[in-house]
């Protein structure tokens, strides 16, 4: 493919990203960012196969926020975080 017609095609893409607008339900927006629990059956039924994600479900509480180690980190920045 030529550089005219690949420009042209990223062209046409980028202007259809540009002036799509999706469905958007706020409702469930608005219960996500503020972190009201979510009342979905799916989400716990798989939460039960996978406790490990638990904590990241919406509206639980994480309890090992603080306990967050930098593995980048010098051991001088580690004490001192």
């Amino acid at each position: 493919m030529g550089r005219g017609r690949q420009k042209a095609k990223h062209t046409k893409v980028a202007r259809e990203l540009k002036y799509f607008s999706p469905d958007t339900n706020y409702n469930a927006l608005e219960r996500e960012l503020t972190g009201h629990p979510v009342d979905d059956e799916r989400l716990d039924e798989d939460l039960a196969k996978w406790p490990e994600y638990e904590a990241s479900k919406p509206g639980k509480a994480d309890e090992d926020d603080d306990q967050y180690v930098d593995t980048y980190a010098t051991e001088d920045e580690q004490r001192t975080a």
